[in-house]
């Protein structure tokens, strides 16, 4: 028997909802859910209060668990949070470019602005932009 199956079996024994199980654990009801479903899988500290509850041996919990399945599911969900942090990173890359070309076009505009206004502020000047 698979762990989320025995999960399952052990909470409907007790007469337990999802909400219930997961309130005894201080974890959401959808953490229990999916735990059950077989798409995540506890830590060891929450594996320890469950076989405090369910009165039952760390042993006797996940005795018969496929560890290669556990193994594999782990790689794959520290795969996907690097890859999301992969594109956190990117995307706050990405942001600090774009602020640095607003900054520079910012910039740029107020020159230009700036060189068509300098006649009109400063006519004694005109010898700065007069071609003899």
């Amino acid at each position: 028997m698979k762990f989320h199956e025995k999960l399952l079996a052990l909470r409907k024994q007790k007469g337990l909802s999802q909400e219930e199980l997961g309130m005894e654990l201080q974890v959401s009801r959808q953490t229990i859910s999916k735990w059950e479903a077989g798409q995540s899988y506890p830590d060891f500290t929450k594996l320890v209060l469950l076989s405090d509850f369910f009165n039952l041996s760390l042993d006797e919990l996940v005795k018969d668990i496929d560890v290669q399945e556990v193994r594999e599911k782990n790689f794959t969900d520290e795969k996907v949070a690097e890859m999301y942090l992969d594109y956190e990173k990117g995307k706050s890359g990405l942001k600090k470019i774009w602020r640095v070309a607003i900054i520079i076009s910012f910039v740029i505009l107020a020159i230009a602005i700036f060189a068509l206004i300098m006649p009109f502020i400063f006519p004694d000047l005109s010898f700065f932009w007069q071609r003899k």
